[in-house]
């Protein structure tokens, strides 16, 4: 018998488990290997070497999922974003992804990212009240030969 049972504090075994699933359906659906690979360019400080910014991210399936983008406010205005996404851009072409895609609410950056050559392809409105999310792509070269390469 199963049981649905909640938690605040999901576990890193039980996304890992949940993980493990959507892998093995994808790979039945004929999906191919994900080829995921986590990456970052990071801000250090460079008195105390700790991270003080920078860009996280994962590439799968052939794209670049930026997940956090995030300067600094005493380094805002300086060109470092843009530095950020560019180097991401470059990593993302030296292996042949696909494209680039983002989220970003409202009162973040959305014209940041459309002046970077991002595409909005959707939101979600009230998300959160009173404000909008924003979903943005860009498309790079075509992939490779080495498409999803991430040595």
């Amino acid at each position: 018998m199963t049981e649905i049972r909640l938690t605040l504090t999901p576990s890193q075994a039980d996304s890992d488990a949940l993980a493990e699933i959507i892998r093995n359906a994808n790979a039945a659906a004929g999906s191919g290997p994900e080829r995921y690979q986590p990456v970052g360019f990071l801000i250090t400080d460079q008195e105390s070497g700790a991270t003080i910014g920078g860009l996280t991210g994962q590439a799968m399936f052939g794209w670049l999922f930026v997940r956090l983008l995030a300067v600094p406010e005493s380094l805002r205005g300086q060109g470092v974003g843009s530095q950020l996404l560019a180097r991401a851009e470059d990593w993302a072409k030296e292996r042949g992804l696909a494209g680039m895609w983002l989220d970003t609410f409202a009162f973040g950056a959305p014209e940041f990212y459309k002046a970077h050559g991002f595409t909005q392809f959707g939101a979600i409105e009230d998300h959160p009240v009173g404000s909008r999310r924003h979903f943005f792509l860009k498309r790079l070269d075509a992939p490779s030969s080495n498409s999803g390469s991430f040595s």
